[in-house]
């Protein structure tokens, strides 16, 4: 699923809270649709059934991902969760690192009991001093890709978090380890051309399609805008390739 991504990117993810918003994602161009609870914290986690049901919604027409909830970094807690949102029949399952804890037992217990199976994605928090030398741990578990996101949406979007720079090392570090790599947290329109010239197999949205912030409903006239930036933005990389 996520090799077929890397084709045309960077994918569009867009994160819904129930089978209605997943409908408007689909309609309004996502490319990958995520089930995401936004009241629960960062990467909160939308209940089983919940899950299911946005699912048999999208039917297979696009990748479903799901978050596990804004959990500590233990082994047993992680795939106890890890493993009740697999069952829902989701894609991929994106397990948020947070805090100072070592979260290596808890990423090595992961690959060890779910990635041959279920395709994990390590998400780091880009306002958390992210250790980027977890990417080759990540990729010796199983792990098929990584994302970076915020923890606390009030901070300010990812790219005034982290440098340019920064985020650079991040793609280039994800790509020598042969993982997915992933941008998201609290992305507005005007981030998309910038973060698009890195190379990105994945951008994230879901305050920027919605009216009233993360926790009001995305809106297809959003979504779409989204879509449409997206798409100038590629097309505007691959000139620029062409010239150079």
């Amino acid at each position: 699923m996520i090799d077929g991504l890397r084709r045309g990117k960077p994918a569009f993810l867009a994160s819904v809270t129930n089978a209605g918003e997943a409908e408007i994602a689909m309609e309004g161009g996502a490319d990958i649709i995520d089930c995401k609870d936004p009241v629960a914290g960062a990467l909160g986690a939308l209940d089983t059934e919940t899950v299911k049901k946005i699912v048999a919604r999208v039917d297979g027409r696009l990748p479903v991902s799901a978050t596990i909830g804004d959990l500590p970094p233990d082994a047993d807690v992680l795939v106890k969760a890890a493993s009740d949102i697999a069952a829902t029949g989701v894609d991929v399952v994106k397990v948020g690192f947070f805090g100072e804890r070592d979260p290596r037992p808890a990423i090595l217990a992961l690959g060890q009991d779910l990635a041959d199976a279920t395709e994990l994605v390590a998400v780091l928090m880009a306002d958390q001093e992210p250790d980027f030398s977890l990417l080759p741990v990540l990729a010796a578990a199983g792990f098929a890709g990584v994302m970076l996101d915020t923890a606390n949406k009030s901070a300010g979007r990812l790219t005034s978090v982290l440098s340019i720079a920064r985020l650079t090392e991040f793609v280039r570090l994800a790509r020598d380890n042969r993982l997915f790599v992933g941008l998201a947290g609290s992305l507005k329109e005007s981030d998309i051309a910038v973060l698009t010239k890195l190379d990105p197999d994945m951008l994230g949205f879901r305050g920027a399609l919605c009216s009233a912030g993360r926790q009001s409903a995305i809106e297809i006239d959003r979504v779409s805008a989204i879509r449409r930036l997206l798409d100038e933005a590629k097309l505007a990389e691959r000139r620029e390739k062409s010239i150079a």
